[in-house]
This record gives C-alpha cells, structure tokens and sequence, in this order.
C-alpha cells in the first residue's frame, strides 16, 4: 500500500484536505479519530489513564473529559510525556490495523504529529498543509475564542513550521479559497496514483498552489 502521510499545525485545514481526497474515494485514516476509538469505555488504554491520572479525568457517565486531561498535562512535560508513552503506541497499533484493512490505490495517513513522532519515516510521502502562524492565530482564535497569546502557546508546544516543512514532500498552501484547495487536491490524486503504480514518479515534490 503506497501511503501518504498527511499532516500540519494547528488550524492549518488538514480536515479539510483530508475531506477532498475521501470525494476522490481515497481511504483517509484519522489518528485523531484513532485517539478517540482507544479511550472508549472499556478500552484498556483508558485503564491505564485512570490509572496514571486518576478517577477526575472522567465525566459522570465514565468517559474520558479530553478536555481537562489536556488542561492538566499541558503545562507540566512529566505528565505530558507519561500521555505520551500511553496512547502513542495504542494509537500506532490501531493505525496498522486499519492500514491492513484499507482497500484503494493508496490511502491518507493522516497524523498532526507526525513529524513529531517520527512516524515520517513510516509513509512513502509526507504531504504537509501550510499557513503562515499569524493565519493559525487568527483560525484559533475565531474557533477557540480565546487571545492572541493562548493560541501563540498552543502552537509553541507543537514542532516548528520549518521543521514540518524540511520533512515534506509535497506542500499545499491553505491560505487560499475553497477552489484553489479543490484543485490542489486533484492534481495531488493525480500524482499520487502514478506514484503508486509506478515507483519512477516518485522523485517529483510538489508545492500547491
């Protein structure tokens, strides 16, 4: 399976990117839905997280409050990095379960950490969706309500642009409108199903629009 490894910061449209290549009737897999399969109720990985941080991350009903977990591990690289070593390889594991599963020409991985968890190294191609910071500021603000400086915070705790951007392959600018994203994303699927038929295309990087 040729996989293609889809990811960007914060607010940067990787759903949105993700949504033109599933009308392409290309299999996109979500980590992000991943993290969310894994802590259902009775889910081990959700044991394990009572365990390490305690019967208060939970709403009443027994599901995991994502929220006020995050708020408690973010300001503190101890508990973070013990989040971490417990739903990465829970996540990794789920991922190569739909990656066996997946059934078209090549499939979407798509991973906001992937550059970050060195997943990168996993994928035939890295596709990287890129806005300035300030368009990521102001994205998080409109969505999140919050200021200027929580969403500067926010993208200071992931890897760098640059660094996301030196991994690439491939680099589609989301600045734009709708359309221009559109036809990115086609001459993308254009790309990629050469690519998984013939190993030769690969060599070509491609920055859109």
């Amino acid at each position: 399976m040729f996989i293609v490894g889809l990811t960007g910061g914060i607010a940067s449209g990787k759903s949105t990117v993700a949504d033109c290549f599933a009308r392409h009737e290309i299999p996109v897999i979500d980590a992000d839905a991943m993290a969310r399969a894994v802590v259902e109720p009775g889910q081990p990985t959700l044991d394990r997280l009572i365990q390490t941080f305690g019967q208060d991350i939970l709403d009443p009903d027994g599901r995991l409050n994502r929220e006020r977990l995050r708020q408690r591990v973010f300001a503190d690289p101890t508990q973070r990095r013990q989040l971490d070593r417990i739903m990465h390889p829970a996540i990794g594991l789920a991922m190569q379960q739909a990656l066996r599963e997946a059934q078209g020409p090549y499939v979407i991985l798509m991973v906001p950490l992937l550059v970050e968890t060195g997943q990168h190294q996993i994928v035939n191609r890295v596709l990287v969706v890129d806005v300035p910071e300030s368009v990521q500021i102001a994205r998080l603000m409109t969505r999140d309500g919050g200021d200027a400086e929580q969403a500067a915070a926010i993208l200071a705790a992931q890897t760098s642009r640059a660094r996301r951007l030196a991994a690439a392959h491939d680099i589609i600018n989301n600045e734009g409108p709708a359309a221009a994203l559109d036809a990115a994303v086609d001459r993308l699927h254009a790309a990629y199903m050469d690519m998984a038929t013939d190993p030769g295309a690969r060599e070509a990087r491609l920055r859109l629009p």
